[in-house]
């Protein structure tokens, strides 16, 4: 399943990517600077979008088939920065407390294992004042059709996209882990099934 999501992923992903996601994307990677950590960075598909003034850009993808693909993109892909590949999970991330000026998130904290032990571990690598830059869909309002259809779905949809939660409250589990949100926007993801299109997007600081 693991193999056929990585050779499948960017074609099923190609819609939203034109739709809105290379949009927001790059509005929220402009943020960037300084030393950089992706996690879980699938196939790659931010790598265009970093700003040329970042100092080094760490991406991790501890899925092999996808880093597969990941190195290939990275190896086509022309930036003005160094690049490097690491298999971190999110809930280990083998990098220095406070040596990171932000950390980068797209799609990455609905399927982590450990949401709070993600955050945990992103809080940790964080310089204070560092900031984690987040896009993830998350549940829609409780009490409402679309959140009693994901919970109906979400057994069935984690086995088949790799561990993908839909009822994860991703803003609230930020907050919880110790970060301050400094801007949030909730809009609806185009081109995907209703019960995947909540989504939260923004910046949150680490206080320092």
């Amino acid at each position: 399943m693991s193999r056929l999501i990585a050779m499948l992923y960017d074609r099923m992903m190609q819609g939203t990517e034109l739709a809105c996601l290379q949009q927001w994307r790059g509005a929220l990677l402009a943020n960037c600077y300084g030393r950089v950590l992706e996690i879980g960075a699938g196939t790659g598909a931010s790598l265009p979008l970093y700003p040329p003034g970042i100092d080094e850009l760490l991406v991790s993808e501890p899925d092999p088939a996808m880093r597969r693909q990941l190195q290939r993109r990275i190896d086509s892909t022309r930036v003005a920065f160094a690049t490097a590949l690491a298999d971190y999970q999110g809930e280990r991330l083998l990098v220095d407390d406070e040596s990171v000026d932000c950390v980068v998130s797209s799609l990455v904290l609905c399927s982590v294992h450990n949401q709070a032990g993600t955050l945990t571990e992103i809080f940790r690598v964080l310089k204070p004042g560092g900031q984690l830059l987040f896009l993830e869909h998350v549940a829609a309002q409780e009490g409402t059709g679309r959140h009693r259809w994901q919970r109906l779905v979400e057994p069935l949809w984690k086995r088949v996209a790799g561990n993908c939660h839909l009822t994860r409250c991703t803003e609230q589990a930020i907050i919880e882990a110790g970060f301050e949100l400094a801007q949030v926007q909730r809009e609806s993801l185009r081109k995907v099934p209703p019960f995947v299109r909540p989504s939260i997007r923004g910046l949150a600081r680490k206080p320092g």
